[in-house]
């Protein structure tokens, strides 16, 4: 079997949808189900079974695309190998980062580095911190990017500091929240995010929101505020820009403005690759000029 073919059995794994499996891989249903079918002959057993919920794939295919897995992550060490002995700049660079972070910040550091090394490619995994934790395990990343205050005995480097405000319309100070009914729009994070706000509250009101709304997004959540429909409380980063009748007020706890920090974590080997290399070069310049070297 080829790479390709292994990559192939990957998405179809992942997808378990021949429709969806075929957009990922740039392909039509026909041509993808025929090149299965010769997969699935060379191995001589079922891979995957098509049933009207999609693909289930059989025990065996279990085995083949677990196989499938390991060769490809091995051709993309050996790859990376042979990269680092090259003058250039080459490879993937693989990034897990906290879907905040990759919305809001990371794509100005990424600009940049594409810019700079045009010859490197740039694979993003975007999620919740436990999952960036997870692709650094699973060797899927290179390195990631994470809020909260990880428990890391690899490298690790603080990245930034954003402090945590209340965005409404209406509210203009945080007393008020003891007397509005209007609702608590808050969006789906990472336990300790949810954990921080939640002790943040009870300390100061000792009771919980009158009403809430929960949201998937955080840019839905960011929206809703905007719009008038309830307040929010968000972290600066996503608060770049001016905004016209928004009350925009920092949280507080024991007289210290609260605030969420950003790590850029991975192991010590993922460090000696030409592309990280490079892109730590960038980060290290971007975080200067943004004066938080």
């Amino acid at each position: 079997m080829s790479t390709s073919e292994f990559y192939i059995l990957t998405v179809l794994a992942k997808e378990k949808n021949m429709r969806k499996a075929a957009e990922r891989l740039f392909v039509s249903q026909p041509a993808l189900s025929q090149r299965l079918q010769t997969i699935e002959k060379s191995w001589n057993t079922k891979i995957f079974h098509r049933t009207q919920k999609g693909l289930l794939i059989t025990p065996a295919g279990e085995k083949i695309v677990e196989f499938a897995k390991e060769v490809i992550q091995k051709e993309a060490k050996v790859k990376e190998e042979i990269y680092s002995l090259e003058e250039h700049v080459y490879g993937t660079l693989k990034i897990a980062v906290a879907t905040i972070v990759g919305q809001y910040w990371l794509p100005k550091v990424l600009k940049r580095f594409i810019q700079a090394y045009p010859h490197a490619k740039v694979s993003l995994i975007t999620g919740w911190s436990s999952d960036i934790l997870q692709s650094l395990y699973q060797d899927e990343a290179h390195i990631g990017i994470i809020r909260g205050n990880p428990e890391w005995k690899g490298v690790k480097q603080h990245l930034l500091s954003d402090k945590l405000f209340l965005v409404d319309t209406e509210i203009e100070k945080i007393e008020d929240l003891r007397n509005t009914d209007r609702p608590f729009i808050q969006f789906k994070s990472d336990s300790t995010y949810y954990q921080e706000i939640q002790v943040w509250w009870h300390r100061k009101f000792q009771t919980a929101p009158k009403r809430t709304i929960v949201v998937d997004q955080i840019e839905t959540c960011k929206q809703m505020a905007l719009n008038g429909v309830g307040y929010a409380i968000l972290p600066s980063i996503t608060l770049q820009e001016e905004y016209d009748q928004i009350n925009i007020i920092p949280l507080s706890d024991w007289k210290e403005e609260m605030h969420r920090d950003t790590w850029l974590i991975g192991y010590e080997s993922s460090f000696q690759l030409k592309q990280v290399e490079a892109f730590m070069e960038i980060l290290d310049k971007v975080l200067e000029e943004q004066g938080h070297s």
